[in-house]
This record gives C-alpha cells, structure tokens and sequence, in this order.
C-alpha cells in the first residue's frame, strides 16, 4: 500500500527495469517488468489510496485520510467496490466539517456502490434521512428511513431509524 508519488517510484522502477533488461536481450525479464507496471498502473486508477485512507480513517485521523482520499485522480475510475467506500469516508468527513451539501452528495453516490454489509447501506440511509430532517424535508426523511428499515441488521440500527421516522412524521404534522 503506497501513496501516489510510491506508486510513480515503483512504476518508474518497473520501467528502468525493463529497459536495463531489454539492453542485456532478457525479453523475458523486461516483459515481467511491463506487466508489473502494468498491474501497479491499474491498481493505481482502481485502488488508488483508498485502503490506505480508509486505515486513517478508522483511527480517527480524518486530516490524513482526506489527504490520501484528495490524491485520487479521478473517482469515477475507481472500482465498484472502492467507489463505495471512497464515497462514504468523503460523506462522512464532509458531515464532521459541517458541510452538509457535500455529505449529502458523497451520500448519495455512495448509496448506488456496493459497500461492506446491509447494516453499513443503512447508515447512509440514515446519513441522508438524517440530512433531510436538517432540509426540514419529511418526506425525503421518511423515505430514507423506511429504506434503511428494510437493510437494517442491528437494534441499534432501528432504534435509530424509529427515532427518525418519529422526528420526520412530527415535522410533517407541524408543517
């Protein structure tokens, strides 16, 4: 698990590598060099950071895994899986620096990948009910919470949800 700048140290290994090899006529050597490179160039644009990040992230240093999170270069190129959890450590963040558009945004997109278990898609349904309640939207509210009813694996989970689904059923009424 590198950052970006070991990621270019190693592909740039791989290459010296396979260019020493193809100078001393080892074909074979420099083509396991290329396919090195290869594997660690679409490692670089599937993974990225993303593991090493998500480490921080569950220590609780936000600062560093924001840091390893910003160095990806395009997000949309991530692999399904990572893309999941790319998105919710940037909701995530986002909610714990007050910036509740971008929490909602890393929310929503992370609701459409694939993440961890059931239980963990609940939380980001509880994540945007709990986000629209902030809007004063019940409706909204109501539907992410009934969502995260069906996916909900805890009693925590559902004490929760209930908690929000009698919040939203209240605001309805006052409105």
């Amino acid at each position: 698990m590198f950052n970006a700048a070991g990621r270019y140290a190693l592909m740039a290994i791989f290459v010296i590598a396979a260019g020493v090899c193809l100078f001393y006529d080892e074909n074979q050597m420099a083509a396991v060099a290329g396919v090195m490179f290869a594997f660690v160039l679409w490692s670089h644009f599937k993974s990225s950071s993303i593991l090493m990040a998500s480490k921080y992230f569950k220590a609780g240093d936000y600062e560093k895994a924001l840091k390893l999170l910003k160095e990806v270069p395009n997000p949309d190129r991530l692999a399904r899986n990572r893309r999941g959890y790319y998105e919710f450590m940037m909701g995530n963040i986002s909610l714990k620096n007050e910036d509740y558009q971008a929490a909602e945004y890393h929310f929503q997109i992370s609701s459409r990948f694939p993440l961890g278990s059931k239980n963990d898609k609940s939380f980001i349904l509880i994540h945007l009910a709990n986000l629209a309640l902030r809007k004063k939207d019940s409706v909204r509210a109501l539907a992410y919470a009934e969502k995260a009813k069906e996916l909900a694996g805890t009693e925590r989970t559902n004490e929760i949800i209930n908690k929000i689904i009698k919040e939203a059923k209240s605001l309805k009424q006052t409105v």
